[in-house]
């Protein structure tokens, strides 16, 4: 807030965007009349606007198709709820430049440019807040900066993908559906979009797992570092041999600590069906939070939509009429290094003959790897045979360089699947 004559006035809002999110943020301060002597809202730009023009936003509101009418107003705060890197970028630091706070949507903008935003919004005095880019309407970066201030926080891991989670936690409830007819569904729902790319092959999730990083570590790991990998290759065979594990599949984004930086990754992992990411079913987003001395501390809740998205966005606006300074953030460059040793699921399709399980074997204890379990259901046929092999918690270099060889074998019938296996490791350690 603003002062004139020691009378605090309201801070006056300008509305970059007026699609789903942008109008579920108007919608609220509209029909929220009490937050009227906090917030303000002036203005609203959209391409097109004439075609975007409600009936139901206030007369006193502004509607502009021009940038440059918009930061001419002076606006107390610029909301950014249009996506993308640019043009939006450029107006997000014109805006900070020019002596107005910002609240962001944006996590492809902050995995780009977080850093250089940051030290611009201090350079500037200005604010630059950010809840609703990561979890939609669950209070994770908050949670994150404020309520687990006082742990020394080791790892970040979680659900941060509802397209994913939904498609994956359909396919774990059983039946033989391919994945594409459970993403022809969620597109009907309105879970995932025409080209759901970003949101299966991990790009989405790594954007969100940057910002994660940081809030928990005030550190910067680059977007193209972080491994990604698609959900893509995982079938209803897949889930079948992880219930006999005691498992299920989910699409896991994690980064920890390690003593040289960070590791991190994003893509299909088992995890333990009665934990907290394998209970978790259809588009809600699960976040875990590791801590020296906390322990794990968990946050859920819907991580998509106008609304859910919306609300994050007017709680980061009255957090910015609750203080009158707040010192800012700066986020360090953060190393990515390698994961740490882990047990991996290994499911190979085959032509069956005989030495298959011998050749695999052989090439696995070249590389020190030893077997775990070896499954095998009933029921497929010989020309295109699944089977599961789990080996116990080795180097993801060896993994990797055991499967390069395995795959160049002329009996698969499609390439084979390594998956890590995360079951229960320890936060503190």
């Amino acid at each position: 807030m603003h002062t004139k004559g020691g009378r605090r006035l309201p801070l006056r809002v300008a509305l970059l965007g007026f699609g789903t999110v942008g109008a579920s943020v108007a919608r609220i301060l509209v029909e929220r009349p009490e937050l009227a002597n906090r917030i303000q809202l002036t203005h609203i730009f959209n391409r097109d606007v004439a075609r975007k023009h409600a009936a139901w936003v206030p007369s006193t509101v502004t509607w502009t198709d021009k940038v440059d009418e918009l930061f001419a107003a002076k606006p107390d705060v610029v909301v950014e709820v249009i996506g993308g890197i640019e043009p939006v970028g450029g107006w997000v630091r014109r805006a900070l430049e020019q002596g107005a706070a910002v609240v962001t949507a944006n996590k492809q903008l902050l995995a780009a440019h977080g850093p250089e935003l940051l030290r611009l919004a201090v350079t500037h005095d200005m604010l630059l807040r950010f809840e609703a880019a990561v979890g939609g309407g669950v209070p994770l970066i908050h949670g994150v900066r404020e309520g687990l201030a006082g742990d020394n926080l080791t790892r970040v891991s979680g659900l941060l993908n509802g397209t994913s989670n939904y498609v994956l936690s359909r396919m774990a409830a059983g039946g033989d559906e391919p994945m594409s007819v459970v993403l022809d569904d969620a597109r009907r729902l309105g879970y995932a979009e025409a080209d759901p790319s970003a949101d299966i092959d991990g790009d989405d999730a790594g954007a969100k797992l940057v910002v994660l990083a940081g809030i928990a570590f005030r550190r910067h790991i680059k977007l193209s570092d972080i491994p990604k990998r698609s959900i893509r290759p995982i079938s209803a065979a897949d889930f079948r041999y992880a219930r006999r594990l005691g498992c299920t599949i989910r699409q896991i984004s994690l980064v920890e600590q390690k003593d040289e930086g960070f590791h991190a990754f994003v893509g299909p992992a088992l995890v333990l069906r009665g934990s907290n990411f394998g209970l978790n079913m259809g588009a809600n987003n699960v976040v875990t939070i590791g801590g020296q001395y906390g322990g794990e501390s968990s946050f859920s809740g819907a991580g998509a939509g106008g609304p859910a998205t919306a609300v994050a966005v007017v709680s980061d606006l009255l957090a910015l009429t609750q203080r009158d300074r707040d010192h800012g953030e700066e986020w360090l460059p953060g190393k990515v290094v390698g994961a740490p040793p882990r047990p991996y699921y290994l499911r190979f399709v085959v032509r069956d003959r005989p030495g298959i399980i011998a050749s695999i074997a052989s090439t696995l204890a070249a590389e020190g790897i030893n077997f775990d379990a070896l499954l095998q259901e009933p029921g497929y046929p010989k020309d295109h045979l699944p089977f599961v092999i789990t080996v116990e918690a080795c180097e993801e270099s060896a993994i990797n360089k055991a499967v390069k060889a395995i795959i160049k074998e002329d009996f698969h019938a499609e390439p084979p699947l390594a998956l890590p296996m995360l079951l229960g490791e320890d936060p503190r350690t």
